[in-house]
């Protein structure tokens, strides 16, 4: 099953002609997160024909406008399409009141529950599990409380020998005990070990998002290994004083964390409007963390090993 994030906007505070800013949908085996909500966010969504009711988990990472200011058009277009399922919202606690306003000012009754979940902005957390995925939060550091999220992909099961399913006529329902573990008993009383039967199961796949945050390397053991790292990069070294006044990151500070990480692959996003193009991100990045590309809105990373 896929493992996949797609970039729905990658510009910092502001639009541009070709950047959005900040969301992402990630598709973690079925499980379906928006990552970040920013202004026109649906109109991505609908542009990369990403089906509205198959997202019911929303995590917004602070409460600076370009990563939330497309809420309320989301949850109205939840209500007019007729989405039926519970909205799970994760987020500061004070978004629900500032959405709440509007919300009542509608006069109008939602199809569907709102539930929210606040984020701990002080420690990791784990905020979402089920049998698919696990989804923790982790404190970044930024001019507000701002989070970043880890996808992390539950063990996946161990791998059936075709050959072996033949040779002794394994029932479906069996299969599914055996590729979690178990052994196989065939009619006569012989039992056949686990170990002969499967293939060890693939490595659990993972995906951090980190959110607006200057340089800080304190994130580096919750996101260690991870296969696949979007990180900040608002601008670039000739400007690191403007990064450092307002906690934001350069294209060599996030090369420096996914490096430190031992990540399997960067992506740079969150640009700030004043670059047109984003190469001068990737060749300042890429001296220090070669596997570096640059979020490009519409593009879709998949995950798989």
């Amino acid at each position: 099953m896929p493992f996949e994030v797609t970039i729905l906007g990658s510009s910092s505070a502001t639009p541009t002609s070709d950047r959005y800013p900040t969301a992402q949908v990630i598709n973690a085996r079925g499980r379906y997160f928006l990552t970040d909500c920013g202004e026109g966010t649906q109109i991505q969504i609908r542009r990369q024909k990403i089906g509205f009711g198959k997202i019911r988990h929303i995590l917004i990472s602070h409460l600076h406008g370009d990563h939330y200011y497309g809420l309320i058009g989301m949850i109205s277009s939840f209500n007019l399409l007729g989405i039926h399922n519970d909205i799970h919202i994760y987020s500061h606690s004070q978004l629900k009141e500032l959405i709440q306003p509007q919300l009542d000012f509608l006069k109008k009754e939602l199809q569907f529950k709102i539930i929210f979940h606040p984020l701990n902005f002080k420690t990791p957390e784990k905020i979402f599990f089920d049998d698919k995925v696990e989804v923790y939060s982790f404190p970044l550091k930024h001019s507000i409380p701002c989070c970043g999220f880890l996808f992390r992909e539950r063990e996946r099961e161990s791998n059936m020998i075709k050959e072996y399913i033949e040779l002794y006529k394994i029932p479906v329902a069996d299969i599914k005990k055996i590729k979690k573990g178990a052994d196989f008993v065939t009619d006569d009383g012989m039992i056949i070990p686990n170990s002969q039967l499967t293939t060890p199961p693939l490595p659990p796949r993972s995906y951090a998002f980190c959110s607006d945050t200057a340089y800080y390397p304190e994130i580096v053991n919750t996101i260690k290994n991870v296969d696949l790292l979007y990180h900040e990069s608002t601008f670039t070294e000739e400007l690191k004083e403007w990064a450092v006044n307002t906690l934001h990151s350069t294209a060599l500070d996030a090369a420096k964390i996914a490096q430190a990480a031992n990540a399997g692959k960067l992506i740079l996003g969150h640009f700030s409007a004043r670059y047109k193009e984003t190469e001068i991100f990737l060749q300042e990045a890429r001296k220090v963390f070669p596997e570096t590309e640059a979020a490009v809105d519409g593009q879709t990373f998949k995950i798989s090993h």
